[in-house]
């Protein structure tokens, strides 16, 4: 209001503005900035790596994914109500994107979220829990609305690490959302949670709401860097 009062009350005297629109036109400005600046705090917050939206992730490319259904997700019903989602699919294939994606429609709709792979989520608690911390890190977590897990099964854990990982996930099991990103399919993620009792118990709580989505495909990356290099050399290409 501070920076912008002088100028709108110019423009309420020159078009003989009354007082009362004038003070209505300031409020809606001041409320029209903390909204925005509430929105950068939230995504700063959940760390994602890069920003990426909806309008630029190529859905053509991968026809198995119901465009209109992750439209609908990014109006953010499924975290009011708790519930998650699964991208399961080979690498490239835009997992991530669609990830990030979503978690920033939830920011914008003013829900706080976090974003970490799984190996960094591991570290983290098994670091904190060396240092005492665990219940102060498991309690910051509880206070995420949507708790984005990227690359589950890229890397493996040791049992303590798997222990900890499904501890969060059993924390949050009908309280708060999780998004998770993954190479393997369910019947593989006994090697990420060290054994089936586990792996059957997370994915009981996992998929009992959720919006489970395959991703398999020919990986974009690779696709890009055949477009550029027939740009480059189109006699070599062909």
């Amino acid at each position: 209001m501070l920076s912008e009062w002088e100028k709108l009350a110019r423009e309420a005297a020159t078009k003989n503005e009354a007082y009362e629109s004038y003070l209505l036109r300031l409020t809606e400005a001041e409320v029209t900035t903390r909204t925005a600046n509430a929105i950068a705090s939230r995504i700063r917050a959940a760390g994602f790596p890069v920003v990426k939206d909806l309008d630029t992730f190529d859905f053509s490319a991968v026809a198995s994914l119901p465009k209109q259904k992750v439209l609908e997700m990014s109006r953010g019903a499924w975290v009011e109500e708790h519930s998650n989602c699964c991208l399961i699919g080979n690498a490239g294939t835009g997992k991530t994107h669609l990830a990030i994606a979503l978690g920033l429609a939830v920011c914008r709709l003013g829900r706080r979220v976090k974003f970490v792979t799984a190996a960094g989520l591991v570290t983290q608690l098994e670091e904190a829990q060396q240092q005492h911390r665990l219940e102060r890190v498991l309690s910051q977590l509880d206070r995420v609305d949507l708790l984005v897990i990227d690359e589950l099964g890229y890397l493996s854990f040791s049992r303590s690490g798997a222990e900890l990982l499904f501890q969060v996930f059993a924390d949050r099991y009908e309280r708060r959302s999780v998004l998770v990103t993954s190479n393997l399919a369910f019947s593989e993620w006994g090697s990420v949670f060290q054994g089936d009792r586990m792996t059957a118990a997370l994915l009981d709580r996992l998929t009992h709401r959720c919006e489970i989505f395959e991703m398999n495909g020919e990986s974009y990356r690779f696709r890009e860097s055949m477009k550029t290099k027939k740009h480059k050399d189109p006699k070599k290409a062909n």
